[in-house]
């Protein structure tokens, strides 16, 4: 993945963050239970959390002097993918529980919060090895 590549998915993630936010606080609000709604808006504020870490990931392993594309460091591609695999797992299992009542997704839940502190592990890695 490329660091423009990275900043753009972070991008469409918060895009459709937003979008699902909006979602919930105007299409749920009468439909579930005011926990199941704080459950999404959780999932929401995460993903947006993300987003804007991968947009900042992105923007990390492009930095330097020439516009030419560069070599990402050591760790980035493996902290998006992280990020990204904790997007899916951590909020969009907590979508779907809120949106289904499928209540076995809340064991999903934790591997998603995995990936994110694993990508940010491996973001300060990268920090610290560049």
């Amino acid at each position: 993945m490329t660091p423009n590549g990275i900043v753009a998915l972070g991008a469409v993630l918060g895009g459709l963050g937003v979008a699902v936010g909006a979602f919930g606080a105007h299409g749920l609000q009468a439909r579930v239970t005011p926990e199941m709604l704080n459950v999404f808006e959780i999932g929401v504020r995460y993903q947006m959390y993300h987003a804007l870490a991968l947009v900042l990931l992105g923007l990390f392993a492009g930095r330097g002097p020439s516009p030419v594309p560069i070599e990402i460091p050591a760790g980035v591609g493996p902290a998006a993918w992280a990020f990204l695999a904790g997007v899916v797992l951590f909020s969009g299992s907590l979508y779907v529980l809120v949106l289904t009542g499928t209540k076995w997704l809340g064991a999903v839940t934790p591997l998603g919060g995995v990936a994110f502190i694993v990508g940010w592990v491996l973001f300060a890695r990268a920090a610290l090895l560049r």
